[in-house]
């Protein structure tokens, strides 16, 4: 039985990446997938644990031959998801998680039919922006940075399938393997939370100007 490919963003600082790793530690039957880069390894980094490390030629060649789900170029390297390792994985009937931005996530929409889409907000965009800021590791500069992209990305999420508000991140790693498993009752609670959703974005969309100067 094949597994499902599951693509899961979310806004900076609404914990998309601790719910990725809740969800891998404590539930069955999920393979992260790893991502192709050309840029050069990191010290500690390790060869088909953190990245696909490929030069800039053998990336445009796998492009070229449509190998990626998708791809984007930040600072003049490469990123992507190599067709081939995810195949693998859903064939051996794991269930394989993408977290990636909102372009790659669209990208794997058209060429994935099945793939279930999830994007993750934190409760409120007050919520948001003061997570950012307990983070410590980014300037005013870099947090209104991304409190710009977080607008942008607000208005596309109509083409996500799922979205989840993140209060807890058990809660939220549990409701994300009921939507795989098909389990109507965390579909139903997901679902309800539309118009609270639209609520953050309304928010965000109103206070943008508050908190990005």
């Amino acid at each position: 039985m094949l597994g499902k490919l599951i693509v899961i963003s979310g806004f900076s600082g609404a914990g998309k990446g601790t719910i990725v790793k809740h969800l891998m530690e404590h539930f069955n039957n999920y393979a992260l997938s790893i991502s192709a880069t050309s840029r050069n390894k990191r010290p500690g980094e390790q060869e088909g644990v953190h990245y696909f490390f490929v030069s800039k030629d053998k990336f445009e060649d796998m492009i070229s031959h449509d190998e990626l789900l998708e791809y984007a170029k930040y600072n003049e390297n490469y990123y992507g998801t190599p067709k081939s390792f995810v195949a693998k994985q859903l064939s051996e009937g794991k269930n394989v998680i993408l977290e990636i931005e909102i372009n790659g996530a669209l990208q794997v929409k058209k060429k994935f039919n099945d793939a279930i889409l999830i994007f993750i907000t934190a409760p409120s965009y007050e919520s948001l922006v003061d997570r950012l800021k307990t983070r410590g590791t980014e300037t005013i500069e870099q947090i209104n940075n991304r409190l710009k992209i977080a607008l942008n990305e607000a208005r596309v999420l109509s083409e996500y399938s799922y979205i989840i508000i993140n209060r807890d991140v058990e809660r939220s790693a549990t409701l994300i393997d009921g939507i795989v498993n098909d389990n109507s009752e965390s579909i139903d609670i997901v679902s309800s939370t539309r118009t609270d959703v639209m609520d953050i974005i309304r928010s965000i969309e109103n206070s943008i100007k508050t908190y990005v100067k």
